[in-house]
């Protein structure tokens, strides 16, 4: 389905009945990703998976996309769908996004979980590596994505999910240049949301990998002890949905459950 925004669309699913659980990808990945956890969470819930700005079937609409303007768009989606509740997951980038949407309506929380995400702003590294890969995105785009790809997966993993590795893969050198680099310029502009995280109503859950190379899940963990955050390490890299897949499974049921 589509909704037509800012002359533009946004492309999204709506699957089963029942409470609302809104998924939300991350950077260079569509709504895609969630396919092989719909069937078994549409059995009890009404699964809403939206494309986010410049990536899958949604449109760019600007050459910077900040996650407020794609949690204006994913707000734009509910609110068209009449959603008044809840729980929302976001891997990644899509973590990102879930914590700007909360701040601009909090009330529509029942839980969130950050899956290979964080609450923390960008420190001055790795805006200069996004800096960096946005100007090599705009003369060797095909590399660029090829070569940051791989950091995504344990190393092992990309032996023992080649196919699945591969086809991620070409769905991150579908998406635009313009799509990439809006995407990461918003990245680097967002602000630290650990207290946004901690004022949600409802269930917290912040799930990790361990050999995450984006996501350092001992500093992660450390901040959100003594907190009302709920906190699970997998024994993988980046992509949980691929590596873990029948573990965060089990922790999602059990969050949306809650």
């Amino acid at each position: 389905m589509n909704l037509d925004y800012k002359n533009g669309t946004i492309h999204y699913t709506v699957s089963g009945d029942g409470p609302t659980l809104v998924l939300l990808h991350g950077f260079l990945e569509t709504i895609d990703m969630w396919n092989d956890f719909i069937p078994e969470f549409s059995r009890s819930h009404q699964v809403i998976c939206i494309d986010l700005l410049g990536h899958g079937q949604t449109d760019c609409i600007g050459y910077v996309h900040t996650m407020e303007d794609m949690a204006d768009a994913v707000l734009a989606v509910l609110i068209h769908l009449k959603i008044e509740k809840a729980h929302v997951v976001g891997h990644s980038m899509g973590g990102y996004v879930a914590l700007a949407l909360a701040e601009k309506a909090p009330q529509l929380f029942e839980g969130l979980c950050l899956m290979n995400s964080t609450f923390e702003a960008d420190d001055k590294d790795r805006q200069l590596l996004r800096t960096r890969a946005n100007e090599m995105a705009k003369t060797n785009y095909d590399n660029l994505v090829r070569l940051s790809f791989a950091n995504l997966f344990a190393p092992e993993s990309r032996i023992s999910f080649k196919y699945e590795y591969q086809t991620t893969l070409q769905i991150a050198l579908n998406t635009s240049v313009q799509g990439y680099i809006a995407a990461q310029e918003g990245m680097m502009l967002r602000p630290n949301r650990l207290e946004v995280f901690k004022n949600i109503k409802g269930h917290k859950l912040l799930i990790v990998g361990k050999k995450d190379n984006l996501v350092n899940s001992k500093q992660l963990r450390a901040k959100v002890d003594n907190t009302t955050i709920d906190f699970e390490e997998l024994s993988e890299g980046h992509m949980s949905h691929i590596e873990n897949k029948s573990e965060l499974s089990y922790f999602l049921l059990r969050f949306i459950e809650k």
